[in-house]
């Protein structure tokens, strides 16, 4: 009688950067153990970012999750603390070859309950044929950037979520870093200049905009001949790549908001992969995980069908960067002091309410103070939130 196959399902979101190299490596992992059969689904990119984890780990063994979900999925122990299951040597590789802070966005309570398979923060893109047409060079400094808006030939992400983003990496970069204390967001001196320097820019930027998350920016950049500059937006690869969208975007590191000054600090984003507690072949889906993990799988199956890795072997890999018109290495600096925002199991409560009150005031204006107290109330009442649903 045949042995029925162990079925493994997984669950991912559906762009190419995020489907395609868990299908590839998957097709692989079968062809070596010929006795494992692992199906992946997708889901939409704002599903990925709002849908419980906790929810997905009774429906799936294997889950590419959104680091902000870490304190969530640690608190619940819905997925699997990988420390208890792969060797120290393999973690430790994992840990000293992450790009920026991936591996330690899925470190909690001091236990791995992620693999960094991707790696991504804001990052500027380019299409270098327009900018050659109008005659301008790539943008430096925020005035360089707010000089293109003005001729609406700049885009970026307006929605919810990408706003709150960019409010965090303009405060990072403003000298204070978002959410250090239990009262405030950001302290009133910083958020009001911060407010007030985003709103400058998004004032010049087409309202069709604030419906675009990052990669139908890249879409629209790509299909179009209109934009020619998106300062900020989490960086896709794909795009960069020769035969992948009607046009070649270039990917470059953020303008500086001062001439002479530093790049600005964006927010770490990325994706990491986890193990269902509940499954019942935790240890064929570890190993699956380690495989998709691997420096020699991340710098070759998996960037090489579109994926975009969390190794920074795959980051400096010479033929790599050639596929890519050197986006890993162009990038990567940003990659390396973005921001690591908090984690903590209460804050998805916040992060997917504040954005809303950034965006209502790019679009209507308002009064800044106002601005900043209803955020810092929505901040108290997400830790508050932590306590009472932990």
């Amino acid at each position: 009688m045949k042995k029925e196959k162990i079925q493994l399902k997984g669950i991912t979101w559906g762009h190419t950067r995020g489907f395609v190299p868990m299908v590839a490596t998957a097709q692989r992992y079968e062809e070596l153990h010929p006795e494992i059969e692992i199906v992946w689904t997708k889901r939409t990119l704002q599903e990925f970012a709002d849908k419980s984890v906790t929810d997905l780990a009774k429906e799936y063994d294997l889950l590419v999750i959104d680091h902000p979900w870490t304190g969530h999925a640690a608190a619940q122990r819905m997925v699997i603390p990988f420390d208890d299951f792969l060797p120290y040597t393999f973690l430790l590789d994992q840990e000293e070859n992450s790009v920026g802070q991936s591996y330690a966005s899925y470190n909690f309570e001091g236990k791995q309950w992620a693999l960094p398979i991707d790696a991504a923060t804001p990052v500027a893109a380019s299409r270098p044929d327009l900018l050659k047409e109008l005659g301008v060079s790539l943008p430096r400094t925020f005035d360089d950037l707010l000089a293109l808006a003005q001729k609406g030939r700049v885009g970026f992400s307006l929605l919810p979520i990408d706003v709150l983003m960019s409010f965090y990496m303009f405060c990072c970069t403003s000298g204070e870093a978002p959410c250090q204390n239990d009262e405030e967001v950001v302290s009133e001196e910083t958020g009001v200049f911060v407010l007030k320097l985003f709103k400058s820019l998004a004032d010049h930027i087409d309202t069709r905009f604030y419906e675009k998350n990052p990669f139908k920016v890249f879409e629209d950049m790509t299909q179009q001949d209109e934009i020619a500059y998106c300062p900020f937006a989490y960086g896709y690869s794909n795009y960069s790549r020769a035969g992948y969208a009607r046009k070649l975007l270039h990917f470059h590191d953020l303008v500086t908001l001062d001439v002479g000054g530093t790049p600005m600090i964006s927010t770490l984003g990325g994706a990491g992969l986890a193990v269902s507690s509940q499954g019942k072949h935790i240890d064929v889906a570890v190993d699956y995980a380690r495989f998709v993990a691997s420096p020699e799988i991340q710098e070759t199956l998996y960037v090489e069908n579109g994926g975009q890795p969390g190794h920074l072997r795959a980051w400096e890999n010479t033929r790599v960067n050639l596929a890519t018109t050197d986006y890993f290495k162009n990038t990567l600096p940003a990659l390396q002091r973005a921001y690591l925002r908090p984690r903590y199991d209460g804050h998805l409560y916040f992060q997917d309410h504040a954005g809303d009150v950034v965006v209502n005031y790019l679009k209507n204006g308002g009064n800044e103070q106002a601005v900043l107290s209803e955020l810092n109330s929505m901040y108290r009442n997400s830790l508050t939130w932590e306590s009472n649903n932990g």
